[in-house]
């Protein structure tokens, strides 16, 4: 119980009213007062891991700074955002990164939501075959990387084996600019198809029994329950899993380090291991902010836009 607070009467038959807590005595602890005090630990560390560097990137953004060079930093305002957005280089490692995301996200999404059926169809075995698809996922990437890169050398490589055993000629997958692309998207189709099943089947083993059964009764066939049920259902599901893959197939790197270092030639770099290069290779500091603050608008943008959609395809 709390202490028993002072009344003060200058009359008799007046309203007692409360004294006023002496000086000195420490407020009482509110409940709005302990939330802001755990709260705060964990927002000083957003803060400081997030907003921060990207408030300093942006303001390196305008400026000529590099890590190596002494003294201060030139404002050149929005040259380094002009050289970028006028670079037939940077044009280049864009097209190879819209190529490399749409090919590994696509050929993820019809993979994933095709095992995710076959899965859900099955009434025995189910959580076994869940958690051996899903292995490839909890990998680290350089792992992955390391794994596929031997499987895929030239001279003692575990496919090339395989495909002399048909009598079929060894492939330079790493090492040519036809096959070196090609080549990441199926790594990376390999260790992230899982991601695309798992939502696909939590999307499949939502959907209403009774309406496959509504179905049963009326006699429809296999493909006309799947094109009017099974697929409206678990489609706005899906764009979401699409929309998690994308950003995270933008942002690729170090699958492209690992396998190929960009090569051969050019021909892999992506942009996000080409804003590498100029950051930690060429020294350009106040560049590679820019490349990064434009990579962030570009996601920013895209994203609103696809979530539109999804709000428009709920709506309707």
């Amino acid at each position: 119980m709390s202490d028993p607070v002072a009344l003060k009467t200058d009359r008799p038959g007046q309203v007692a009213t409360p004294m006023p807590p002496a000086r000195g005595r420490s407020p009482r602890l509110t409940d709005r007062r302990l939330a802001v005090l755990f709260i705060a630990p964990a927002l000083l560390l957003l803060l400081a891991m997030s907003v921060f560097p990207l408030l300093w990137a942006l303001y390196l953004s305008f400026t000529d700074y590099s890590a190596t060079r002494g003294g201060p930093a030139a404002f050149v305002w929005f040259g380094n955002y002009t050289a970028i957005l006028t670079s037939a280089q940077v044009h280049q490692r864009a097209l190879t990164t819209l190529i490399y995301v749409v090919g590994a996200v696509g050929l993820q999404t019809v993979l994933g939501f095709t095992i995710a059926y076959l899965i859900s169809r099955r009434t025995r075995g189910r959580g076994l075959l869940t958690t051996l698809f899903l292995v490839p996922m909890m990998l680290s990437p350089v792992v992955v990387g390391l794994f596929w890169r031997f499987m895929l050398d030239a001279q003692f490589g575990v496919v090339n084996s395989l495909l002399g055993s048909l009598g079929l000629e060894p492939v330079e997958w790493l090492t040519r600019q036809r096959t070196a692309l090609i080549s990441l998207i199926v790594v990376d189709t390999w260790q992230w198809t899982p991601f695309i099943m798992l939502i696909a089947l939590a999307g499949l083993t939502a959907v209403p029994r009774y309406l496959y059964e509504a179905a049963s009764i009326d006699r429809a066939s296999e493909w006309f329950r799947f094109r009017t049920i099974t697929l409206p259902l678990v489609w706005p599901l899906l764009l979401i899993a699409v929309l998690f893959r994308a950003i995270e197939a933008f942002r690729l790197f170090d699958l492209v380090y690992i396998l190929t270092s960009g090569g051969p030639g050019v021909s892999t770099e992506t942009l996000s291991f080409h804003v590498y290069k100029v950051a930690f290779l060429g020294f350009n500091t106040g560049t590679a902010s820019a490349y990064g603050i434009l990579m962030v608008l570009v996601v920013i943008v895209l994203t609103q836009l696809y979530l539109r959609y999804l709000n428009k395809l709920k709506e309707d």
